[in-house]
């Protein structure tokens, strides 16, 4: 944890607990905007190092995990929609991905870390 409490620190922490709401909304958007879900993972590589050592990092790690498990279920569910089970797999997916997103913007808003799973 960073244990730096200077105010310097403070608005730091509160400029990248923005651009995880930031990030957040993006992912949310992707939804109807495929495409903003790329700008959300490419900000999130690129301020991933950043955010090590305080509270974000869970943040960053959970919304980094979920782009890569949406895309792998978005492509089981493709390769097997042909014999129908692929839209039970989008189903959940889909489910799966808000409940992701919806969890982790709540706790961020409470200031609170995520336990990744």
């Amino acid at each position: 944890m960073n244990m730096d409490l200077s105010p310097a620190s403070d608005e730091k922490i509160a400029s990248l607990k923005t651009l995880a709401t930031v990030i957040y909304a993006l992912y949310a958007l992707s939804l109807f905007f495929g495409i903003t879900a790329i700008v959300a993972i490419v900000l999130n590589y690129i301020k991933r190092e950043e955010v090590q050592g305080t509270w974000l990092e869970s943040h960053f790690s959970w919304q980094i995990r979920t782009f890569w498990w949406s895309v792998l279920w978005c492509v089981v569910g493709a390769i097997t929609w042909i014999i129908l089970i692929g839209w039970v797999v989008w189903g959940v997916a889909f489910v799966w991905f808000i409940y992701r997103i919806a969890k982790g913007w709540l706790n961020l808003n409470d200031n609170k870390p995520m336990l990744l799973q």
